[in-house]
């Protein structure tokens, strides 16, 4: 039976360790050796006959490798597909800011929101394991030099493919993985997780303690719109959504950001505009006003710049913080399940 080590936190794979008669101290080593992109082909600071037994035993070290990768015309943004042990792919997006460099993870192999907007609900396979989504993080950061002591990458957010809170376990030990001072170490305040809006997910993560940023995709006012362009919206209303959000930074004291797409002649109206304003009076949130990428599959427009500089303008007159989120990466198809989407067309001709 194949078996992904990465899957482990630190004290599992210190069981598994013990267990095949090894000393403790040769898991912290396998540990590290594995955050820091190794693989059997590689030079590790590990016995030969450790190491055999661990492949003997069809034991994985990485969970993916990068398969391709494609970078933008300004070089600010990287795409990677990664192949995973089973041959599934998925993807990834590296951008370069001036604060730093910023991946975004997918959680999921597809998705099975299917958001009239998204590529990446196009074809749902099955949930990511913790380690695979980790994974993303140690392909990427061994690409640039970096090390889990110096880490290239500087903030984490899971909006790639996949709806994260639909695969909260995996979500979650994966974060408390990231987070764990012997390996990557990384802030939740450097960690953003969005979500389509399950209210439970959203108050069970705020529960653990896990103060990460939560951003919610609304993409409507109301729940006639929501209905149209999101399927999950059938089954928790806008209303649930937002008192969710409301319990979360109670607990977390961490501000909402919503991430609203704007849809010519669906939900893009200054009237629109007004009862998204009205929706979220009241709660310490951010608005992320963000331009359709093209998806034929769907049949959707964007909107020109006149049509969203007044939903944006119409937002802060109402005293509700918002911005145009910055688009990279178009050229590479940098949306969510673009990429994967072309790849998978392209096996289906060959």
């Amino acid at each position: 039976m194949q078996t992904n080590l990465m899957d482990y936190n630190l004290n599992e794979l210190n069981e598994i360790v013990l267990s095949l008669g090894e000393s403790k101290f040769r898991g912290n080593q396998l540990y590290n050796a594995m955050l820091n992109g190794k693989d059997y082909e590689d030079k590790i600071n590990l016995p030969k006959t450790f190491l055999n037994n661990l492949q003997q035993k069809e034991f994985f070290l990485q969970p993916l490798k990068i398969y391709k990768t494609f970078s933008s015309k300004d070089n600010s943004t990287k795409k990677f597909l990664y192949k995973l042990n089973d041959d599934n792919i998925v993807e990834g997006v590296l951008m370069s800011y001036k604060f730093g460099r910023t991946l975004c993870i997918s959680t999921q192999v597809g998705c099975k929101m299917n958001c009239s907007f998204c590529a990446s609900g196009l074809k749902f396979t099955r949930n990511l394991s913790a380690g695979e989504i980790l994974g993303q993080v140690v392909a990427v950061n061994k690409l640039l030099g970096g090390t889990t002591k110096k880490r290239e990458i500087t903030n984490l957010v899971l909006m790639g493919s996949g709806e994260p809170l639909d695969n909260f376990e995996n979500v979650t030990k994966f974060l408390k993985m990231v987070t764990d001072e012997n390996g990557f170490n990384f802030s939740v305040r450097n960690i953003s997780v969005s979500t389509c809006g399950i209210p439970s997910k959203i108050e069970a993560l705020a529960d653990l303690g896990l103060n990460v940023t939560l951003c919610i995709s609304l993409h409507a006012p109301n729940d006639t719109i929501r209905k149209k362009i999101m399927p999950i919206a059938k089954s928790y209303n806008i209303e649930s959504v937002i008192e969710s959000a409301h319990y979360y930074y109670t607990i977390t004291n961490r501000r909402i950001i919503f991430e609203y797409t704007l849809i010519d002649e669906v939900n893009s109206s200054p009237k629109h505009a007004e009862q998204l304003a009205n929706l979220l009076q009241g709660l310490t949130c951010h608005v992320n006003l963000i331009n359709l990428n093209d998806v034929p599959e769907r049949g959707l427009k964007g909107v020109d710049d006149k049509t969203r500089d007044i939903f944006l303008h119409t937002l802060i007159k109402h005293h509700i913080s918002a911005t145009v989120r910055r688009s990279l990466g178009d050229d590479i198809g940098g949306a969510c399940g673009q990429l994967r989407s072309k790849e998978l067309k392209e096996k289906t001709k060959n």
